[in-house]
């Protein structure tokens, strides 16, 4: 972004520490993540380096700074000197003129003059190894445009706090070096607040601390109150301890001068609980949120006001000691599959044999089937790590753990016979093993620094082959977006529609096809919107007769010897006309509502007549298909070696689905463990029935690309590039990796054409 003097919250992220410290880009980061943060902008640091270089100030103002901080009475001179350089000093009138304008705007969308707290964000605060919080003043309740500045000039004079400086130069920082920002945020009249440390403050166990009191937050974190205690575990989701304090006193707002008053707490309160077990188990939520965000555990203040929660801040927990490492674990294995979904995660086995066994699943447990389906997406988002009897690498269990970010070991044959339930094990999804009890592996150090807060953001290499990434379900459309692809290649709403509580035809019978197309566009519209204006490909329906079974309304479906092979994508909906009509209301819609960013992929195509008849249908059922791309899945042999005959209907894209055209061109059920080391995407027969299809585009100026899971392959998308692929969609999890390598093929096409140049 740039260094504008005033900024919106909105507008900054965790890259931006420099420009509005660390408490305003976590603020940022979170609006970003949607997570209930109050609205409000921030005056950035670089404008508090403009107050005091353009002032004149300088020089005496970090002069008076230079004294003995260990004499108590030295130090409190120097503070109370420093202070009335800052707030004699006048503020330069165009930073002033955007804080009104700022706040201004934040009235009007409130239709009122509205009441702001005015905090301080220093760019050295809230760092992993050291913390600043609670060296500078915070202002409540403020409101009006002439408070609002002084507010903001009296957090600037806070930096230079008896404290503050106390603790610079014995922490060795520079006074010159530490700016500070200041967040103007919209108030929260909070009728309970508090803090709450995502993980043990002192050992980092998985154990949330919440303290809460009533009214603002302030008499909590400043300690003017005994709070109310509570410990929960977060494995189990059970709330070890509670302790229920005397209150005696509440800050909150006077109804008549807006000003932060201390009352008496009302004798009704003072011994009773601040909060009940839902909003306790709702704010540990929050904070495994919050820790999941920041990669590190997180001290969080929070507010509730008509049982809505309100995140106002979060930092990262600085006082976790480093443990002795403890006895480890058996080096052994007890199973062995396919690492179908990278990371390492330790907790509970739950066996799941059907749906009606889910709720089992915990936060943290790990869910052990014999294979996944749709049904138990719920479950899915709660594990920590997901282990399968069967499954390959596109697998239902290997494509929905990669978009949750959740570690996966598939095919292991035997898991649901060796794990019983309750049973600890650890997980490694990277190498498709899981152990017994809790096995220390070592993470590399690249990874750990990952995970840092205070990471600045890789900078994304520009390639002329676009890097999209594949969506499977909505809830992963955050994690989508932060890999900066250039679209999504593959948005698949079969497991959208799997996830619904029955059957497409269920709804129809039930004369409830209208509400069934508003949750088909509800859903698409997540990734679109999340995306636009960046290309969507949105994929018709396709999905196996058995997968469909399970959903209630299903028993009509057709018991298929193999579902791979029979009533699934585009040649089910040019039967199911009924159904296909939805989807087309579907698209109708998000086109209505402005989404000129989808396009529409029609599966499994194996005749041109398939394609001709899908766009007559679409066509004759209103939707205007000359305003949108349309495209086709090349998955069947076939597909690929008439390629010519599609391209003579009219196309706009082809994409190769690599996870159908591996297992159809070399007859390997590509979800059978027992094949899985014959399933070969770079088979030198794949490879050439894609170079066909990409010469045969390219030649027409029709764009190529690739979604299944050989697109998340370097080595794959190497090949690609060098055969000119328009773009390549990969995995979630994959996207970065893949770009590098596109990039680096690029980069080496291009000095091997320069060196050919030079020597011909």
């Amino acid at each position: 972004m740039t260094e504008d003097s005033v900024v919106w919250l909105e507008e900054v992220g965790k890259e931006d520490i420099a420009i509005v410290g660390g408490k305003g880009a976590s603020l940022g980061e979170m609006l970003r993540a949607e997570l209930p943060v109050p609205t409000g902008f921030a005056v950035t640091a670089q404008a508090f380096r403009r107050f005091i270089d353009e002032t004149g100030i300088n020089d005496e103002l970090f002069g008076s700074l230079e004294v003995d901080v260990d004499n108590a009475d030295i130090l409190r001179n120097a503070e109370k000197k420093a202070k009335k350089i800052i707030m004699d000093a006048k503020m330069p009138l165009d930073i002033e003129n955007s804080i009104r304008s700022k706040y201004r705007e934040m009235c009007k969308k409130e239709n009122e003059e509205v009441f702001v707290a005015v905090r301080s964000s220093a760019t050295a605060e809230d760092l992993p190894d050291a913390s600043f919080a609670g060296q500078q003043d915070t202002f409540l309740n403020m409101r009006g445009e002439q408070n609002i500045i002084d507010a903001v000039k009296k957090c600037w004079a806070s930096l230079y706090g008896a404290r503050a400086i106390y603790y610079r130069v014995k922490q060795g920082f520079d006074h010159r070096k530490v700016n500070l920002c200041a967040v103007v945020q919209m108030m929260v009249d909070a009728e309970k607040a508090g803090v709450m440390f995502s993980s043990h403050p002192s050992s980092g166990e998985p154990l949330t601390i919440i303290e809460g009191a009533w009214g603002l937050g302030e008499t909590v974190v400043s300690g003017s109150v005994s709070p109310d205690y509570y410990m929960v575990d977060r494995n189990s989701k059970t709330i070890k301890e509670r302790k229920v304090a005397t209150k005696n006193i509440m800050h909150t707002k006077d109804p008549k001068t807006g000003k932060t008053i201390d009352l008496p707490v009302p004798s009704d309160k003072k011994n009773a609980k601040v909060l009940d077990d839902d909003e306790i188990l709702k704010l540990v939520e929050f904070g495994e949120l919050l820790e999941d965000l920041y990669g590190i555990p997180q001290d969080i203040e929070w507010a509730i006001k008509n049982k809505e929660i309100f995140i106002l801040q979060s930092r990262p927990i600085t006082t976790i000691k480093k443990k002795e490492p403890k006895e480890k674990a058996a080096t052994t294995a007890i199973l062995e599959g396919l690492g179908a979904s990278p990371g390492i995660a330790y907790g509970q086995a739950k066996l799941i044999v059907d749906s009606s066994e889910l709720g089992k699943v915990k936060d943290g447990d790990i869910l052990v089937a014999v294979m996944t389906t749709p049904d138990m997406v719920p479950a899915m988002k709660r594990a920590a790590a997901i282990v399968t009897d069967e499954g390959g690498l596109t697998c239902h269990a290997a494509i929905v753990s990669r978009e949750l970010g959740c570690p996966a070991v598939v095919g292991t044959r035997k898991a649901t016979e060796i794990l019983t339930d309750g049973m600890k094990i650890t997980v490694d999804g990277e190498k498709g093993l899981v152990f017994e009890g809790k096995k220390e592996i070592a993470v590399p150090e690249a990874a750990q620094k990952e995970k840092s807060v205070i990471s600045f953001a890789k900078s994304k290499p520009v390639t002329a082959t676009e890097v999209k990434v594949n969506v499977s379900i909505p809830e992963a459309t955050a994690r989508a977006v932060e890999t900066q692809a250039d679209g999504v290649g593959l948005l698949r709403i079969e497991h959208m529609i799997l996830g619904l509580p029955k059957h497409p035809k269920q709804y129809i019978k039930e004369g409830k096809a209208d509400e069934y197309v508003e949750e088909l566009v509800s859903r698409i519209q997540t990734v679109v919107d999340a995306f636009y204006p960046k290309p969507v490909w949105v994929r018709t329906l396709d999905a196996p007769t058995d997968e469909f079974r399970a959903m209630e309304g299903g028993e009509g479906e057709p018991i298929e010897p193999n579902p791979m092979l029979g009533y699934r994508g585009i040649r089910r909906d040019l039967i199911d006309t009924e159904h296909f009509e939805l989807e087309v209301r579907a698209f109708k819609e998000l086109i209505k509502r402005g989404y000129n960013n989808m396009g529409i992929m029609i599966p499994l195509v194996q005749h041109p007549s398939e394609l001709r008849r899908a766009k007559e249908f679409m066509r004759n059922n209103g939707l205007d298909i000359d305003k949108i791309d349309i495209g086709i899945m090349v998955e069947i042999p076939a597909a690929a070696l008439i390629i010519d005959q599609f391209l003579a209907e009219g196309l706009n894209f082809v994409s190769f689905g690599t996870n159908d055209l591996t297992q159809y061109t070399l007859a390997v059920d590509r979800n059978n463990e027992h094949v899985a080391h014959l399933y070969n995407e770079l088979h030198p027969a794949i490879m050439k029935l894609i170079e066909h299809v990409i010469i045969e585009c390219n030649k027409a100026g029709v764009k190529t690309s690739i979604c299944g899971q050989a697109g998340s392959n370097p080595r794959v998308a190497k090949r690609l590039v060098e055969l000119g692929i328009t773009s390549i969609s990969a995995n979630i999890d994959a996207v970065e990796t893949v770009r590098d390598m596109v990039a680096r093929t690029e980069m080496q096409l291009l000095l091997k054409g320069a060196r050919e140049k030079k020597n011909s």
